[in-house]
């Protein structure tokens, strides 16, 4: 993998971190309101977790395979 390539994974991976964090913290908050909108509520759990396969995969392709 080019240098450039890892970079550029590295700096998409902490910007998506950085997403997912903020979407916990919206969530939370929406969820302790009593009037929650439940469907925005799904919406952005379903972003999170899109946002979680995506820095997975990105992992997958910074870290070597190893073999046992």
């Amino acid at each position: 993998m080019k240098r450039i390539d890892e970079r550029e994974l590295r700096d998409e991976l902490v910007k998506l971190r950085a997403e997912h964090r903020e979407l916990d913290d919206q969530i939370i908050l929406l969820e302790d309101q009593a009037s929650a909108d439940q469907l925005l509520v799904k919406r952005l759990k379903k972003r999170k977790l899109a946002i979680k396969d995506r820095m997975t995969a990105i992992e997958d392709q910074l870290l070597p395979d190893i073999i046992a």
